[in-house]
């Protein structure tokens, strides 16, 4: 049974690797790292803006982005939002979130082509549905990212509450606390769902879309922190590139992120595959 399911998980690597070249899942990527790193800055842009009207504190939002990201993309982040923080008003939010889902959903129609790709049908969808089912991702997108903001801040007061109440013990406000993991996890999966759920040109069911998800739920979180653990520990960008060192490893990281986006893709495709082939 072992040796079967070796024989399995190798053929199915195989299969990946040969998806991999064939629909040019490294450009894909490059593509999607460009269009990530235009949208990123108008957001959080909306979102910093966005805190003042919101029970949140801008640390919140740089935390939640510092638990996965390199430090030196983080001094890149946090230098280039100082400058905006003191601007918090109506038309930066309105600016803000125009750029931020005109960007992100070119984003999302390259998802889209990439998907498309995988599955092996033509996007034949008016332009018009195409963009708005874009758009409605991102905002969708927003509603969820907002909604993990504040999930933190009301589970902390959530915590406090119980521990003065019932006089619950620290290591029950610990295990609290180290609950945002499971809650990142689980907002980070639902997002992936929605993605591989809507963006391709095809009838899909949730059971269709989860594997690739939840691979992609845990790619996306594992990668993010090894590359974090390598670019602090080991690697010295600057030394290299100079002024553009942090550039450089936020580009990187947004690359692994739209790799990793795209090949969740090609594994829902390999398992729909697999399933229409055994039906």
């Amino acid at each position: 049974m072992d040796d079967v399911k070796k024989r399995s998980m190798l053929s199915f690597g195989k299969e990946l690797v040969a998806r991999i070249q064939r629909d040019e899942i490294p450009s894909l990527s490059a593509e999607l790292a460009y269009y990530f790193l235009l949208s990123m800055f108008p957001f959080l842009i909306f979102l910093i803006t966005l805190i003042g009207f919101l029970p949140l504190q801008v640390p919140d939002l740089l935390q939640m982005i510092d638990e996965f990201a390199p430090e030196q993309t983080m001094s890149i982040i946090e230098s280039n939002l100082t400058t905006v923080v003191g601007q918090q008003n109506g038309e930066l939010l309105s600016i803000g979130l125009i750029a931020t889902v005109w960007s992100a959903s070119n984003g999302i129609n390259a998802i889209v082509r990439a998907f498309n790709r995988a599955y092996q049908v033509e996007e034949n969808r008016p332009f018009i549905v195409a963009r708005g089912m874009a758009i409605l991702l991102t905002f969708a997108m927003i509603f969820i990212i907002i909604v993990a903001l504040l999930l933190p801040v009301f589970g902390q007061m959530i915590g406090v509450y119980l521990f003065s109440t019932f006089g619950l013990s620290d290591t029950f406000l610990a295990i609290w606390a180290a609950s945002r993991w499971i809650i990142s996890s689980l907002i980070l999966f639902i997002v992936f769902m929605a993605l591989y759920y809507f963006a391709p040109n095809k009838r899909l069911l949730a059971r269709n879309v989860a594997k690739g998800a939840a691979f992609a739920t845990i790619g996306w979180m594992g990668a993010s922190l090894a590359f974090s653990y390598y670019v602090n520990n080991f690697s010295n960008y600057t030394a290299t590139y100079g002024s553009l060192g942090g550039i450089i490893v936020l580009l990187i990281w947004l690359y692994l992120s739209g790799m990793i986006i795209v090949i969740g893709g090609e594994v829902n495709a390999m398992f729909y595959e697999r399933r229409k082939r055994e039906a």
